[in-house]
């Protein structure tokens, strides 16, 4: 099955059993910023899925999606 990003984050770090502000504080972005992700509600930049893939153990792994019609188009996820 496969799961959203921000499914994904939310996962690791309740694993992890760290609230969203802990993780926050650590990977330097705000609360509400990791609310929005875990929540499919914003598209982080690599910088921040660096930060709190770090924080949860987690690697960045770029994949190419496809085109569009103004060039190349970037997904992203996180995996252990």
């Amino acid at each position: 099955m496969l799961i959203s990003l921000g499914e994904s984050i939310r996962l690791r770090r309740k694993e992890l059993k760290l609230s969203q502000s802990y993780v926050a504080d650590l990977a330097e972005v705000s609360l509400n910023t990791i609310s929005k992700i875990e929540r499919g509600e914003a598209n982080p930049t690599v910088d921040v899925l660096q930060k709190i893939g770090n924080v949860l153990g987690m690697e960045l792994k770029l994949e190419i999606k496809g085109l569009n019609k103004l060039g190349y188009a970037l997904g992203s996820s996180i995996s252990e």
